[in-house]
Order: C-alpha cells, then sequence, then structure tokens
C-alpha cells in the first residue's frame, strides 16, 4: 500500500488517488481497470461494444440467444440470479426470459451510476422481479442481500471480464463466487478464446479511436479525482498481444520524459514508458475448465459459437452425479 500522506487539499476522491499512487509508483507502472468506469468510461465501453472491430460483445450475444434456454435449465427454480460486472442488464435479461419464476436480480458492479439506471430499466421491463443492485468490487468480500439469503443463487459472469484477471487472481475470485453462491450453486461465466492476432488487435485498437479513449479516460479520471495534472497528449493508446501469456495488453505511452503529479506526489516518466492498464486474456476451453477445476468447480457444459470466437461455460459447485 503507498504509505505516504496524501495531499488531500485538491481530491475529490482519496481512495482513488490511493490506489493510482499505488499502482504508479510501482517498479512497473500500472493503473488498476475498475477505474475505467466512471460515467464516462461506461459510456465509451458502451460505444465499443458496438464497433465493427469488437466481435466479443455481438459474438457473445449471438450465441446467449441460441443457448440461453439450455443455460436456464440449470438454473433451479426460483432462484436469484446474480451477475457480475453488471453495468448493464442486456445479457442477465435473455437468461431471465427462461429462468423458471426468477424471484430477484442481484447486478454487482463499482459503477454506481450505471447500477441506477439499470434498476430504473428493470422496473419498467421487470416490474414484478425484486432487482437488488450491489455497488462493489466483486473481487472482494461479498455480502448478498438479506432479502435473499434462502433463495438458491445462479451466478453469471458474461462479457469475458474474468479474462481481465491474471490466473491468480481469477482463481481467487472463483473461489470466492463459489463460496458467495454457495455449495449447490451453478455459475454461467463468459470466456474468449484464443484467436489470431490480426484479429485480435483491431479489437482492441480501433480505427475510429473509440478505445483509446476509453483508455485516456483514465487520465481524465485521475485528473478531476486525484488531483493530477496529466496532459493527455503526452500519453498515446498501445494495444499489444502477448502470446508468452495469452493475453491482450493496453498500455498508455509517454510520448517524451516528463514528470505529473498526482495528489501532490511526482510520477515520473521515461520517453516511451508505459502505464499497463489492462490485460484480456484468451483462454483455451480445456484451460479454462482446468482453471476453474482448480477453485472448485465442476464443469458441466461448454458451448461456443461456429467459428469458436466465444465460450460460455456452465460450472457447477458439485460433482456430476
Amino acid at each position: 500500500m503507498f504509505d505516504t500522506d496524501l495531499n488531500t487539499t485538491d481530491v475529490a476522491d482519496p481512495l482513488v488517488a490511493q490506489e493510482a499512487l499505488e499502482g504508479l509508483t510501482a517498479a512497473t507502472k500500472t493503473l488498476p481497470p475498475k477505474l475505467f468506469y466512471d460515467e464516462a468510461g461506461c459510456q465509451l465501453f458502451d460505444a465499443i461494444t458496438r464497433l465493427p472491430e469488437y466481435y466479443v460483445t455481438r459474438t457473445e450475444r449471438a450465441l446467449l440467444r441460441d443457448v440461453a434456454g439450455a443455460i436456464a435449465a440449470a438454473a433451479p427454480e426460483g432462484a436469484a440470479l446474480v451477475e457480475y460486472g453488471a453495468s448493464d442488464e442486456t445479457k442477465a435479461a435473455q437468461l431471465l426470459a427462461h429462468m423458471a419464476q426468477p424471484a430477484a436480480y442481484i447486478p454487482i458492479d463499482v459503477a454506481g451510476p450505471a447500477l441506477h439506471l439499470l434498476r430504473r430499466r428493470m422496473r419498467k421491463t421487470h416490474p414484478r422481479l425484486a432487482v437488488h443492485p450491489l455497488e462493489a468490487d466483486f473481487l472482494g468480500p461479498l455480502t448478498l442481500p438479506d432479502s435473499t439469503a434462502t433463495l438458491p443463487r445462479f451466478g453469471f459472469f458474461p462479457g469475458s471480464t474474468i479474462g481481465n484477471l491474471d490466473p491468480d487472481t481469477a482463481r481467487r475470485f472463483l473461489l470466492q463466487a463459489r463460496h458467495t453462491l454457495g455449495a449447490t450453486a451453478r455459475f454461467v461465466i463468459g470466456v474468449d478464446l484464443r484467436k489470431a492476432p490480426d484479429l485480435l488487435i483491431p479489437a482492441y485498437d480501433d480505427a475510429a479511436g473509440v478505445t483509446a479513449a476509453f483508455n485516456l479516460n483514465l487520465l481524465v479520471r485521475l485528473n478531476r479525482e486525484a488531483a493530477a495534472d496529466f496532459n493527455l497528449e503526452t500519453f498515446t493508446h498501445r494495444a499489444v498481444w502477448n502470446d508468452a501469456e495469452s493475453r491482450i495488453e493496453m498500455h498508455l505511452v509517454s510520448q517524451r520524459d516528463q514528470t505529473i503529479h498526482v495528489a501532490g506526489h511526482p510520477i515520473r516518466f521515461r520517453a516511451g514508458e508505459t502505464i499497463h492498464t489492462e490485460n484480456s486474456y484468451k483462454h483455451t476451453t480445456d484451460g479454462f475448465r482446468a482453471l476453474a477445476a482448480s477453485a472448485g468447480w465442476h464443469p458441466a457444459q461448454c458451448w461456443t459459437d461456429p467459428a469458436d470466437l466465444f465460450s460460455i461455460h456452465l460450472l457447477s459447485a458439485e460433482p456430476a452425479a
């Protein structure tokens, strides 16, 4: 933890400043991906999902549309659908339409404003469903609403967001989710698959520059909330494929030697030095099954699209009978 006192005079959000300083003062500069999702970041990410280069969302939605009935058949009657990383209910709605008398929907996300809008939309589209938004970092300990304590739980983690977690963090998350969801739970996870870099890289570095704006918005947020003084014109977006780690990496590259201040603390950059802002790991189906098994989950079923771009895994906390 960054253990120097913050200059809080102009810091709008000390927690954001603390997390930024922890990453930016490390040997390899990083920023936590959860900082992407302020209001502007959520809007930019929504725009990314509509880009022609970004195959992930449209492929998953098409696959989910085809197999939602089969997935929902694994959900107990009267279950609570618990969605991790849920700033939008579109995919959950596909499952809810097929579930037998779902009793509750618990969307979990760090983006409070997005959750507020989600709840308003759900009141109109699902007026009889109990909706309990939970503003939280799903990597930390979670306490689900008391009113859902007796309900069976059906976990849902779409969007290949699990790909943003390194293998050790993903394993810890899966262990924690098993504890949160319970000993008889089922868990549905969207997992992006390994594929050629010439398809992957444009998905994270689109021609219109929307992903670049999404990445640079991190610096806008730090300027606003952490009393930083980043000059956005001196940083550029970069996406690279790391084959050895099987991941796309997003970086912000300093274009010159410069010193930036965050909450009163100087951060020096060399020309060409980067801030590593996000990873997106790409798995094989067998590799992800092994990862899930290492956290105590049992593979129940897996679906892929015809081009094998994307997979949806159904996991069970209990072994098959």
